[in-house]
């Protein structure tokens, strides 16, 4: 058996952190979705940001908006390009999501989910990211397409309005224990919000603890018994905190009156570290009611010799003495993860505005190749 199929016969759902169009074209995911067990799909602005940019395979959309009299004026202004983008962006998640309905239907909407993120120059504002999010879900019309906000403090607010606004929502970039459960927090408000206005509280959502960049920004500055293992141990802290969260008073009622569990999600899986075995972080966080998002030579890796061995339990633990050493050695933790959120955020708004850019000089030309251009 497969690694990939044994994660998944064990509880933890695995989803392809990559896309592209050739993807789709060339029948990679149906493969992925049919043989090795991936249940669903994320994006963000540097995946796309890499697709755009890779050869002409958005050239004949492109085109045809342009035929269709969209975008005939060269799109100079960042509203332009960016609704350029989302078009785009939907029109590849709309048929991945296709291929994921089967396993949404199938799962009653906890798995066979794609993602599309607002923009990255919202993370610190909260109504407009709360307004985009909305937008982007009526647009998209996908009942298994989640709106990616990331969990900033301005961003719980916009999670909380977007959810009782009925759109489910991924939470992207959180990093520790505390910002996992303010993010929960602000989900569980927007559905008890819904409960209280007499709506359905069956929206879904799943919140991404990011993993590897832990172990990226500690790199060669902890001793060589910690190399690779506060990322683990963060995560590991995590989870103790989900389980308990799934069993306590305020998600029992809620679950009672029909709303779903926020599931717990691995982001950031692949390993940075050359040294390291390429599947650390997905078998050291194999765990039950979990998802893990890989990227795609990660997900070839596991299926090839990945080892499963055994799962996370929320009752034995090594992470808070693990934690401890790295204080010890002068890590501080909580100042750590604020930093990497916003070096995450600020990472994703250099992406997009990489990505803008390639759009201005994508349209510019074929436009220019059209015939009666000049």
């Amino acid at each position: 058996m497969l690694a990939t199929q044994a994660l998944h016969d064990a509880g933890q759902s695995l989803w392809l952190d990559f896309i592209n169009r050739e993807l789709l074209d060339d029948g990679r995911l149906e493969h992925y979705l049919r043989d090795l067990s991936v249940t669903g799909l994320t994006s963000n602005p540097t995946l796309f940001d890499q697709a755009l940019r890779h050869g002409p395979a958005y050239d004949a959309s492109i085109l045809a908006g342009l035929s269709r009299g969209r975008g005939r004026e060269h799109p100079t202004s960042r509203a332009g390009l960016e609704e350029l983008f989302f078009r785009l962006a939907l029109e590849d998640l709309s048929r991945a999501a296709a291929l994921f309905r089967p396993i949404h239907q199938r799962t009653g909407g906890m798995d066979g989910w794609v993602s599309l993120e607002v923009s990255p120059l919202l993370a610190w504002s909260t109504m407009p990211t709360v307004t985009q999010a909305i937008s982007l879900h009526e647009q998209a019309g996908l009942p298994n397409l989640f709106i990616k906000i990331p969990g900033t403090p301005p961003g719980l607010g916009a999670i909380e309005e977007a959810t009782f606004a009925g759109v489910p929502i991924n939470v992207t970039l959180l990093f520790s224990m505390e910002q996992y459960l303010a993010a929960a927090d602000a989900y569980l408000k927007g559905l008890e919000r819904r409960l209280e206005a007499g709506l359905s509280p069956e929206v879904h959502s799943v919140a991404s603890l990011f993993v590897s960049r832990w172990d990226k920004a500690v790199e060669g500055q902890v001793p060589e018994s910690l190399r690779n293992r506060l990322g683990i141990s963060v995560a590991e802290r995590t989870y103790r905190a989900y389980c308990e969260l799934r069993e306590s008073a305020r998600v029992r009622r809620l679950l009672s009156e029909g709303a779903p569990v926020q599931t717990l999600l691995w982001a950031s899986t692949g390993t940075k570290d050359p040294s390291a075995r390429d599947t650390l972080y997905v078998e050291a966080l194999a765990a039950p009611d979990t998802i893990s998002t890989i990227p795609e030579g990660t997900l070839l890796a596991f299926a090839d010799h990945g080892r499963l061995g055994p799962l996370l339990s929320h009752e034995e633990w090594e992470s808070d003495e693990v934690l401890e050493e790295f204080k010890t050695v002068g890590v501080e933790l909580e100042g750590l993860a604020v930093q990497l959120q916003r070096e995450g955020a600020d990472s994703f708004v250099k992406s997009w505005n990489s990505l803008l850019a390639c759009l201005t000089e994508k349209t510019g030309r074929l436009k220019e190749e059209q015939p009666g251009a000049r």
